[in-house]
Protein backbone atom coordinates (compact mmCIF):
# COMPACT_ATOMS: atom_id res chain seq x y z
CA UNK A 1 0.00 0.00 0.00
CA UNK A 2 1.45 3.54 -1.15
CA UNK A 3 -0.08 6.91 -0.62
CA UNK A 4 -0.21 9.80 1.96
CA UNK A 5 -2.26 10.56 4.77
CA UNK A 6 -3.82 13.24 6.70
CA UNK A 7 -2.95 14.36 10.38
CA UNK A 8 -3.62 10.87 12.36
CA UNK A 9 -3.28 12.73 15.94
CA UNK A 10 -5.36 15.56 15.49
CA UNK A 11 -8.42 13.94 13.52
CA UNK A 12 -11.26 16.39 12.24
CA UNK A 13 -14.66 15.88 13.76
CA UNK A 14 -17.86 15.91 11.00
CA UNK A 15 -19.97 18.33 12.03
CA UNK A 16 -22.81 17.77 13.61
CA UNK A 17 -26.09 19.31 12.49
CA UNK A 18 -28.26 20.93 14.88
CA UNK A 19 -31.75 19.53 13.07
CA UNK A 20 -30.49 16.07 14.19
CA UNK A 21 -30.00 16.89 18.20
CA UNK A 22 -32.96 14.70 19.50
CA UNK A 23 -30.80 11.47 20.00
CA UNK A 24 -34.05 9.15 20.47
CA UNK A 25 -35.19 9.97 16.86
CA UNK A 26 -31.59 9.57 15.23
CA UNK A 27 -31.67 6.29 17.36
CA UNK A 28 -34.65 5.10 15.63
CA UNK A 29 -33.62 6.12 12.27
CA UNK A 30 -30.30 4.45 12.34
CA UNK A 31 -32.31 1.14 13.84
CA UNK A 32 -34.77 1.57 10.77
CA UNK A 33 -31.57 1.78 8.56
CA UNK A 34 -30.37 -1.35 10.37
CA UNK A 35 -33.61 -3.14 10.06
CA UNK A 36 -32.68 -3.87 6.45
CA UNK A 37 -29.97 -5.94 6.70
CA UNK A 38 -30.43 -9.26 4.77
CA UNK A 39 -26.76 -10.96 5.89
CA UNK A 40 -25.33 -11.86 9.21
CA UNK A 41 -26.54 -9.72 12.20
CA UNK A 42 -25.47 -7.00 14.10
CA UNK A 43 -26.20 -6.97 18.04
CA UNK A 44 -26.32 -3.30 19.46
CA UNK A 45 -25.73 -3.04 23.02
CA UNK A 46 -26.77 0.23 24.52
CA UNK A 47 -27.05 0.23 28.31
CA UNK A 48 -29.08 -2.47 29.82
CA UNK A 49 -30.91 -2.83 26.22
CA UNK A 50 -30.07 -4.91 23.74
CA UNK A 51 -30.73 -4.99 20.01
CA UNK A 52 -31.01 -7.27 17.42
CA UNK A 53 -31.05 -6.83 13.37
CA UNK A 54 -30.74 -9.10 10.68
CA UNK A 55 -30.00 -12.61 11.32
CA UNK A 56 -30.22 -13.83 7.98
CA UNK A 57 -27.56 -16.78 6.67
CA UNK A 58 -24.37 -16.06 8.79
CA UNK A 59 -22.47 -18.42 6.10
CA UNK A 60 -22.32 -15.00 4.10
CA UNK A 61 -21.93 -12.32 6.93
CA UNK A 62 -20.91 -13.49 10.89
CA UNK A 63 -22.83 -11.42 13.35
CA UNK A 64 -21.21 -9.10 15.52
CA UNK A 65 -21.99 -7.41 18.12
CA UNK A 66 -21.58 -2.80 19.32
CA UNK A 67 -21.35 -0.99 22.40
CA UNK A 68 -22.79 2.24 22.57
CA UNK A 69 -20.97 4.51 24.94
CA UNK A 70 -21.77 7.67 23.74
CA UNK A 71 -25.59 8.45 22.23
CA UNK A 72 -24.22 11.02 19.66
CA UNK A 73 -23.12 7.86 18.01
CA UNK A 74 -26.56 7.14 16.69
CA UNK A 75 -26.55 11.31 15.32
CA UNK A 76 -22.72 10.79 14.43
CA UNK A 77 -23.98 7.31 11.82
CA UNK A 78 -27.15 9.64 10.75
CA UNK A 79 -25.60 12.86 9.56
CA UNK A 80 -22.21 11.21 8.97
CA UNK A 81 -23.07 7.77 7.20
CA UNK A 82 -20.04 5.71 7.24
CA UNK A 83 -17.80 8.11 7.80
CA UNK A 84 -19.46 9.33 10.92
CA UNK A 85 -19.63 5.69 12.36
CA UNK A 86 -15.35 4.95 11.42
CA UNK A 87 -15.32 8.62 13.64
CA UNK A 88 -17.44 7.74 16.66
CA UNK A 89 -14.91 4.75 16.68
CA UNK A 90 -12.18 6.44 16.39
CA UNK A 91 -13.88 9.11 19.29
CA UNK A 92 -14.69 6.23 21.47
CA UNK A 93 -18.66 6.73 21.24
CA UNK A 94 -19.10 2.66 20.31
CA UNK A 95 -16.73 -0.37 20.40
CA UNK A 96 -16.42 -3.67 19.68
CA UNK A 97 -14.64 -6.90 19.94
CA UNK A 98 -15.05 -8.07 16.62
CA UNK A 99 -14.55 -4.74 14.57
CA UNK A 100 -14.05 -6.88 11.19
CA UNK A 101 -17.13 -8.60 11.73
CA UNK A 102 -18.85 -5.60 12.06
CA UNK A 103 -17.02 -4.25 8.79
CA UNK A 104 -18.24 -7.59 7.05
CA UNK A 105 -21.76 -7.45 8.20
CA UNK A 106 -22.16 -3.90 6.80
CA UNK A 107 -20.00 -5.17 3.37
CA UNK A 108 -22.30 -7.87 2.91
CA UNK A 109 -25.21 -5.73 3.03
CA UNK A 110 -24.25 -3.11 0.25
CA UNK A 111 -27.44 -1.53 -0.16
CA UNK A 112 -27.41 -0.41 3.68
CA UNK A 113 -23.60 1.05 3.04
CA UNK A 114 -25.12 2.93 -0.15
CA UNK A 115 -28.27 4.40 2.02
CA UNK A 116 -25.60 5.28 5.02
CA UNK A 117 -23.59 7.08 2.28
CA UNK A 118 -26.68 8.90 0.81
CA UNK A 119 -27.78 9.77 4.22
CA UNK A 120 -24.48 11.91 4.95
CA UNK A 121 -25.09 15.62 5.57
CA UNK A 122 -25.04 17.69 2.14
CA UNK A 123 -22.64 20.27 3.90
CA UNK A 124 -19.87 17.39 5.07
CA UNK A 125 -20.04 15.36 2.01
CA UNK A 126 -19.14 18.81 -0.12
CA UNK A 127 -16.45 19.84 2.55
CA UNK A 128 -15.20 16.26 2.46
CA UNK A 129 -14.76 15.90 -1.69
CA UNK A 130 -13.44 19.44 -1.83
CA UNK A 131 -10.72 18.39 0.60
CA UNK A 132 -9.88 15.14 -1.27
CA UNK A 133 -10.17 16.88 -4.68
CA UNK A 134 -7.08 19.50 -3.23
CA UNK A 135 -4.91 16.29 -3.18
CA UNK A 136 -4.85 15.41 -6.67
CA UNK A 137 -1.66 13.35 -7.63
CA UNK A 138 0.03 15.85 -9.54
CA UNK A 139 3.75 15.48 -9.50
CA UNK A 140 4.35 18.02 -6.29
CA UNK A 141 1.17 16.74 -5.13
CA UNK A 142 1.94 12.82 -5.03
CA UNK A 143 4.81 13.94 -3.42
CA UNK A 144 3.36 15.43 -0.54
CA UNK A 145 0.46 12.36 -0.15
CA UNK A 146 3.49 10.22 0.16
CA UNK A 147 5.46 11.92 2.50
CA UNK A 148 2.33 12.33 5.11
CA UNK A 149 2.21 8.65 5.64
CA UNK A 150 5.44 7.59 5.85
CA UNK A 151 6.34 10.02 8.04
CA UNK A 152 5.11 7.87 10.64
CA UNK A 153 8.30 6.54 10.74
CA UNK A 154 10.14 3.21 9.48
CA UNK A 155 9.97 2.37 13.25
CA UNK A 156 6.40 2.45 13.73
CA UNK A 157 6.01 0.33 10.25
CA UNK A 158 8.62 -2.01 11.56
CA UNK A 159 5.84 -2.88 14.47
CA UNK A 160 4.06 -4.96 12.57
CA UNK A 161 4.88 -5.45 8.71
CA UNK A 162 6.86 -8.90 8.27
CA UNK A 163 11.31 -8.46 8.43
CA UNK A 164 11.52 -7.18 5.00
CA UNK A 165 9.19 -4.70 5.08
CA UNK A 166 6.47 -5.59 2.78
CA UNK A 167 3.51 -3.47 2.63
CA UNK A 168 1.21 -5.00 0.63
CA UNK A 169 -0.76 -8.10 0.19
CA UNK A 170 1.70 -11.24 0.71
CA UNK A 171 0.74 -14.81 -0.90
CA UNK A 172 0.40 -17.79 1.31
CA UNK A 173 1.51 -21.11 0.32
CA UNK A 174 -0.66 -24.11 0.94
CA UNK A 175 -0.80 -25.02 3.97
CA UNK A 176 1.17 -22.10 5.42
CA UNK A 177 -0.23 -19.46 8.02
CA UNK A 178 3.57 -17.62 8.36
CA UNK A 179 3.56 -13.96 7.60
CA UNK A 180 7.25 -13.44 6.92
CA UNK A 181 7.03 -17.44 4.78
CA UNK A 182 4.19 -15.70 2.73
CA UNK A 183 5.70 -12.35 1.69
CA UNK A 184 8.78 -14.10 0.24
CA UNK A 185 6.65 -16.53 -1.50
CA UNK A 186 4.96 -13.39 -3.01
CA UNK A 187 8.13 -12.18 -4.16
CA UNK A 188 8.84 -14.92 -5.62
CA UNK A 189 5.78 -15.21 -7.74
CA UNK A 190 6.00 -11.98 -9.49
CA UNK A 191 10.16 -12.69 -10.61
CA UNK A 192 8.32 -16.04 -11.96
CA UNK A 193 5.87 -14.33 -13.67
CA UNK A 194 8.39 -11.90 -15.12
CA UNK A 195 10.49 -15.06 -15.87
CA UNK A 196 13.71 -13.37 -14.61
CA UNK A 197 16.82 -14.03 -15.54
CA UNK A 198 20.41 -12.64 -14.90
CA UNK A 199 20.82 -10.39 -18.16
CA UNK A 200 17.78 -8.92 -17.02
CA UNK A 201 17.28 -5.30 -16.58
CA UNK A 202 14.43 -4.98 -13.88
CA UNK A 203 13.01 -1.56 -13.22
CA UNK A 204 10.44 -1.10 -10.26
CA UNK A 205 8.04 1.95 -9.85
CA UNK A 206 7.21 2.25 -5.80
CA UNK A 207 10.32 1.22 -4.02
CA UNK A 208 8.94 0.45 -0.85
CA UNK A 209 11.05 -0.04 1.48
CA UNK A 210 12.89 -2.22 -0.66
CA UNK A 211 11.94 -5.76 -0.29
CA UNK A 212 11.25 -6.50 -3.93
CA UNK A 213 14.63 -5.22 -5.42
CA UNK A 214 16.75 -6.68 -3.12
CA UNK A 215 14.82 -10.53 -3.79
CA UNK A 216 15.18 -9.59 -7.36
CA UNK A 217 18.68 -9.02 -7.11
CA UNK A 218 20.19 -11.55 -4.57
CA UNK A 219 17.80 -14.28 -6.19
CA UNK A 220 18.34 -13.83 -9.70
CA UNK A 221 21.28 -12.20 -10.64
CA UNK A 222 19.64 -9.02 -12.50
CA UNK A 223 20.14 -5.58 -12.52
CA UNK A 224 16.60 -3.56 -10.63
CA UNK A 225 16.31 0.09 -10.87
CA UNK A 226 13.49 1.21 -8.39
CA UNK A 227 12.24 4.57 -7.66
CA UNK A 228 10.21 6.25 -4.67
CA UNK A 229 8.97 9.50 -3.96
CA UNK A 230 9.01 8.86 -0.24
CA UNK A 231 12.49 10.01 1.58
CA UNK A 232 11.99 7.75 4.42
CA UNK A 233 11.85 4.45 2.42
CA UNK A 234 14.70 5.64 0.11
CA UNK A 235 16.85 6.37 3.10
CA UNK A 236 16.22 2.71 4.70
CA UNK A 237 16.31 1.03 1.53
CA UNK A 238 19.78 2.60 0.49
CA UNK A 239 20.85 1.04 4.14
CA UNK A 240 19.82 -2.20 3.12
CA UNK A 241 21.34 -2.12 -0.48
CA UNK A 242 24.29 -1.59 1.07
CA UNK A 243 24.03 -3.54 4.09
CA UNK A 244 24.04 -6.85 1.47
CA UNK A 245 26.65 -5.39 -1.09
CA UNK A 246 24.13 -5.10 -3.44
CA UNK A 247 25.43 -1.21 -4.66
CA UNK A 248 26.28 -2.63 -8.32
CA UNK A 249 23.11 -4.74 -8.88
CA UNK A 250 20.16 -2.08 -7.37
CA UNK A 251 19.90 1.68 -8.52
CA UNK A 252 17.66 3.56 -6.07
CA UNK A 253 16.14 6.73 -7.60
CA UNK A 254 13.69 9.50 -5.90
CA UNK A 255 11.73 10.48 -9.02
CA UNK A 256 8.11 10.30 -9.62
CA UNK A 257 7.34 7.46 -11.80
CA UNK A 258 6.26 10.05 -15.15
CA UNK A 259 9.96 11.55 -14.79
CA UNK A 260 11.53 8.10 -15.83
CA UNK A 261 13.11 7.43 -18.70
CA UNK A 262 14.81 4.69 -20.69
CA UNK A 263 14.12 1.19 -21.77
CA UNK A 264 14.02 -1.88 -19.51
CA UNK A 265 13.73 -5.81 -19.65
CA UNK A 266 10.92 -6.10 -17.13
CA UNK A 267 8.42 -3.85 -14.89
CA UNK A 268 7.13 -4.26 -11.59
CA UNK A 269 5.06 -2.27 -9.69
CA UNK A 270 3.32 -3.54 -6.07
CA UNK A 271 0.39 -1.39 -4.84
CA UNK A 272 1.52 1.38 -6.13
CA UNK A 273 -1.21 2.17 -8.94
CA UNK A 274 -3.80 2.85 -5.65
CA UNK A 275 -1.66 6.55 -5.28
CA UNK A 276 -1.56 7.29 -9.41
CA UNK A 277 -5.50 8.60 -9.11
CA UNK A 278 -8.23 8.61 -11.38
CA UNK A 279 -7.03 11.12 -13.58
CA UNK A 280 -3.45 9.81 -14.08
CA UNK A 281 -4.96 5.69 -14.57
CA UNK A 282 -3.72 6.51 -18.63
CA UNK A 283 -0.17 8.33 -17.88
CA UNK A 284 0.60 5.38 -15.63
CA UNK A 285 -0.10 2.52 -17.86
CA UNK A 286 1.48 5.23 -20.60
CA UNK A 287 5.18 5.36 -18.70
CA UNK A 288 4.96 1.49 -18.10
CA UNK A 289 4.73 0.67 -21.63
CA UNK A 290 7.29 3.02 -22.49
CA UNK A 291 9.74 2.11 -20.20
CA UNK A 292 9.25 -1.71 -21.84
CA UNK A 293 11.53 -2.99 -24.93
CA UNK A 294 9.59 -4.30 -27.40
CA UNK A 295 9.67 -7.75 -25.67
CA UNK A 296 9.11 -6.68 -22.50
CA UNK A 297 6.75 -7.77 -19.37
CA UNK A 298 5.59 -6.26 -16.75
CA UNK A 299 3.88 -7.32 -13.58
CA UNK A 300 1.34 -5.17 -11.61
CA UNK A 301 -0.08 -6.09 -8.35
CA UNK A 302 -3.40 -4.13 -7.72
CA UNK A 303 -5.92 -3.02 -5.51
CA UNK A 304 -9.16 -3.17 -7.36
CA UNK A 305 -12.99 -2.19 -6.74
CA UNK A 306 -16.03 -3.99 -8.33
CA UNK A 307 -16.52 -2.25 -11.83
CA UNK A 308 -20.13 -1.74 -10.78
CA UNK A 309 -19.46 0.51 -8.21
CA UNK A 310 -16.39 2.27 -9.28
CA UNK A 311 -18.10 5.57 -10.90
CA UNK A 312 -19.90 6.43 -7.53
CA UNK A 313 -16.86 5.73 -5.60
CA UNK A 314 -14.42 7.68 -7.19
CA UNK A 315 -16.86 10.42 -7.32
CA UNK A 316 -16.87 9.80 -3.06
CA UNK A 317 -14.60 9.83 -0.25
CA UNK A 318 -14.94 6.95 2.14
CA UNK A 319 -12.95 6.68 5.52
CA UNK A 320 -9.60 5.22 3.49
CA UNK A 321 -9.16 8.04 0.79
CA UNK A 322 -9.93 10.93 3.64
CA UNK A 323 -7.91 9.62 6.64
CA UNK A 324 -5.25 6.65 5.11
CA UNK A 325 -5.10 7.33 1.80
CA UNK A 326 -5.92 11.25 0.35
CA UNK A 327 -5.52 11.46 -3.66
CA UNK A 328 -6.11 7.47 -3.52
CA UNK A 329 -8.21 5.85 -5.94
CA UNK A 330 -8.94 2.14 -6.27
CA UNK A 331 -9.05 1.15 -10.13
CA UNK A 332 -11.52 -1.26 -11.41
CA UNK A 333 -10.20 -4.45 -13.95
CA UNK A 334 -12.20 -2.26 -16.46
CA UNK A 335 -10.63 0.79 -15.77
CA UNK A 336 -7.11 -1.29 -16.00
CA UNK A 337 -7.40 -2.41 -19.47
CA UNK A 338 -8.97 0.12 -20.81
CA UNK A 339 -5.97 2.21 -20.10
CA UNK A 340 -3.87 -0.13 -21.53
CA UNK A 341 -6.10 -0.16 -24.81
CA UNK A 342 -6.04 3.44 -24.75
CA UNK A 343 -2.43 4.05 -23.91
CA UNK A 344 -0.15 1.03 -24.99
CA UNK A 345 0.72 -1.84 -27.24
CA UNK A 346 0.70 -4.41 -24.26
CA UNK A 347 -2.07 -7.03 -23.53
CA UNK A 348 -3.26 -8.53 -20.49
CA UNK A 349 -1.53 -12.33 -20.43
CA UNK A 350 -2.13 -13.63 -16.71
CA UNK A 351 -4.37 -12.68 -13.42
CA UNK A 352 -4.10 -13.77 -10.55
CA UNK A 353 -6.82 -13.45 -7.98
CA UNK A 354 -5.11 -12.91 -4.26
CA UNK A 355 -7.55 -11.18 -2.42
CA UNK A 356 -8.09 -13.57 0.40
CA UNK A 357 -4.46 -13.26 1.05
CA UNK A 358 -5.07 -9.80 1.60
CA UNK A 359 -7.75 -10.90 4.17
CA UNK A 360 -4.99 -13.13 5.92
CA UNK A 361 -2.38 -10.59 5.73
CA UNK A 362 -4.27 -7.47 7.53
CA UNK A 363 -5.16 -9.90 9.98
CA UNK A 364 -1.87 -10.89 10.86
CA UNK A 365 -0.63 -7.22 10.34
CA UNK A 366 -3.73 -6.25 12.65
CA UNK A 367 -2.31 -9.19 15.63
CA UNK A 368 0.92 -7.52 15.21
CA UNK A 369 0.21 -4.26 15.55
CA UNK A 370 -1.93 -5.05 19.06
CA UNK A 371 0.89 -7.45 20.48
CA UNK A 372 3.11 -4.18 19.95
CA UNK A 373 0.71 -1.32 21.81
CA UNK A 374 2.98 -0.73 24.41
CA UNK A 375 5.48 -0.08 21.60
CA UNK A 376 3.15 1.80 19.56
CA UNK A 377 2.66 4.43 22.35
CA UNK A 378 6.24 4.70 23.16
CA UNK A 379 6.65 6.83 19.65
CA UNK A 380 4.04 9.14 20.90
CA UNK A 381 0.87 7.70 19.04
CA UNK A 382 -2.58 8.10 21.25
CA UNK A 383 -5.72 5.84 21.50
CA UNK A 384 -7.09 7.89 19.12
CA UNK A 385 -4.55 7.01 16.51
CA UNK A 386 -4.86 3.82 18.14
CA UNK A 387 -8.39 3.20 17.06
CA UNK A 388 -8.20 4.67 13.92
CA UNK A 389 -5.39 2.32 12.97
CA UNK A 390 -7.36 -1.03 14.15
CA UNK A 391 -10.37 0.70 11.62
CA UNK A 392 -8.02 0.86 9.16
CA UNK A 393 -6.60 -2.68 9.11
CA UNK A 394 -10.33 -4.24 9.74
CA UNK A 395 -11.75 -1.85 7.34
CA UNK A 396 -9.99 -3.68 4.72
CA UNK A 397 -10.00 -7.31 5.78
CA UNK A 398 -13.54 -7.00 5.68
CA UNK A 399 -13.52 -5.25 2.39
CA UNK A 400 -11.41 -8.21 1.17
CA UNK A 401 -13.07 -11.06 2.98
CA UNK A 402 -16.58 -9.78 1.33
CA UNK A 403 -14.90 -9.31 -1.94
CA UNK A 404 -16.20 -5.56 -2.52
CA UNK A 405 -12.29 -4.85 -2.75
CA UNK A 406 -9.87 -7.08 -4.61
CA UNK A 407 -6.19 -7.52 -5.52
CA UNK A 408 -4.80 -9.17 -8.62
CA UNK A 409 -1.29 -9.66 -9.84
CA UNK A 410 -1.43 -8.70 -13.42
CA UNK A 411 0.82 -10.40 -15.49
CA UNK A 412 1.22 -8.04 -18.92
CA UNK A 413 3.21 -7.76 -22.41
CA UNK A 414 4.85 -5.87 -24.90
CA UNK A 415 3.80 -7.50 -28.67
CA UNK A 416 7.55 -8.90 -29.65
CA UNK A 417 7.08 -10.93 -25.99
CA UNK A 418 7.73 -14.58 -26.49
CA UNK A 419 7.41 -17.53 -23.55
CA UNK A 420 10.80 -19.00 -22.27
Amino acid sequence: MTTGQVDVKHIAKLPSVKSWRSTALAKRLVFKLFNQLRHGELVIQDGDTTHRFGGGDVSIAPSATVVIHEQRAYSRILTGGTMGAAEAYIDGDWSTEQLTDVTRVFSANIPILEAMKHKQNWFIKAGVKLAHAARKNSVSGSRENIAAHYDLGNEFFSLFLDPSLMYSSAVYPKGSDNLAEASQHKLKLICEDLELKPTDHLVEIGTGWGGMAIYAAENYGCKVTTTTISKEQLDYARAEVERRGLQDKVTLLFEDYRNLSGQFDKLVSIEMIEAVGHEYFDTYFGRVSSLLKPDGKAVIQAITINEQRYEDYRKSVDFIKRYIFPGGCLPSLNIISGALTRTTDMQIIDLRDIAIDYAKTLKHWHEAFMAELDAVKSLGFDEKFIRMWRFYLSYCEGGFRERIIGTYQITMAKPYYRPL
